[in-house]
């Protein structure tokens, strides 16, 4: 309960200021239109309006909280701004993306951010999120709650209003390789988790919950297998700060050194769309993607072949 209430809390308290990504920037970003999974970009949406993207997740409780919202603001402003709810793809199944559509029923665009190039480029660190953009798609506010603060924001756009751009930071393309840059050398093996997966998803997705809790209490074991290797642990930025990594490496005693995906470079780069997974790379390349923890001595002996 106590990090159910922590959750919430950071979720309350996370506003983050962004820099205005350009039009340019966010239509050349491809998505995925559900449910034909055909390639789609912004720029099938009229420019000339202001944007809302809200980002979400089917396992996401408080997302499932603020649908009904969601949907009554498209009801009353779809007209006047775009409205474009982004699955994040991260651990998702197009039947539980299509459950949602119908539980709610949904109107607006449902796009997937199968690649995570827009919450790369929005500064996307949990969900729900909501980013209201003007008529120049330029960011004017961004926001994980569903309130009277964002109904204020989305009445004044829809008004006309050109509210002025956020200032903010977000993390430059420059930045994004020099983050990166450290995996495209040498052998390496990357293991990709979140520190809430285990318990949050507990009782949404209860098969990925185990499936964390097993990969996180082997890991050790199985790194110690190659025992000259690098290894190296990365967890996904939704919601976590440096106290929940602190917290995730005491709970599992955590030998393979881990850090947190601040801007989801790596998690956008190595494509990673489902956690836990363990990735061997070679100068950068993926020679293996496992999974499927659920046998650690096939584990061991899959990575052994690889070193052969």
């Amino acid at each position: 309960m106590y990090k159910i209430i922590s959750l919430c809390v950071f979720l309350i308290m996370a506003f983050v200021n962004l820099a205005s990504a350009s039009t340019a920037d966010l239509t050349a970003i491809s998505l995925k239109q559900f449910p034909e999974l055909s390639t789609i970009n912004l720029s099938a949406v009229p420019a000339n309006k202001p944007l809302y993207i809200k980002m979400w997740a089917t396992w996401c409780k408080p997302c499932m909280e603020q649908m009904p919202h969601f949907q009554q603001l498209y009801q009353q402003y779809g007209d006047k701004v775009n409205f474009v709810a982004v699955n994040i793809d991260i651990n998702e199944k197009p039947e539980e993306i299509a459950k949602v559509i119908a539980r709610f029923g949904l109107t607006m665009p449902v796009w997937i951010d199968d690649q995570g190039k827009l919450a790369l480029e929005l500064g996307l660190v949990g969900t729900p999120f909501s980013v209201l953009m003007n008529s120049q798609w330029q960011q004017v506010y961004t926001s994980h709650e569903s309130d009277n603060v964002l109904d204020g924001f989305i009445q004044r756009l829809a008004q006309g209003q050109n509210l002025i751009a956020q200032d903010g930071e977000k993390a430059s393309p420059e930045q994004q390789q020099q983050l990166v840059a450290p995996y495209l050398n040498g052998e390496q093996y990357l293991f990709f988790t979140a520190t809430w997966c285990d318990w949050y998803l507990a009782e949404s997705r209860p098969d990925m919950s185990k499936s964390c809790i097993q990969a996180q209490q082997q890991l050790n074991a199985i790194a110690l297998q190659l025992p000259n290797s690098n290894w190296h642990g990365i967890v996904n930025n939704l919601w976590t700060d440096q106290q929940a990594l602190t917290d995730f490496n005491q709970q599992y005693a955590m030998k393979v050194p881990f850090s947190i995906d601040n801007s989801g470079a790596l998690f956008q780069h190595f494509n990673v769309r489902s956690i836990p997974v363990l990735l061997k790379l070679k100068d950068g390349k993926v020679l293996a993607e496992i999974k499927d923890f659920s046998n650690p001595t096939a584990v061991i002996q899959q990575l052994q072949q690889l070193q052969r």
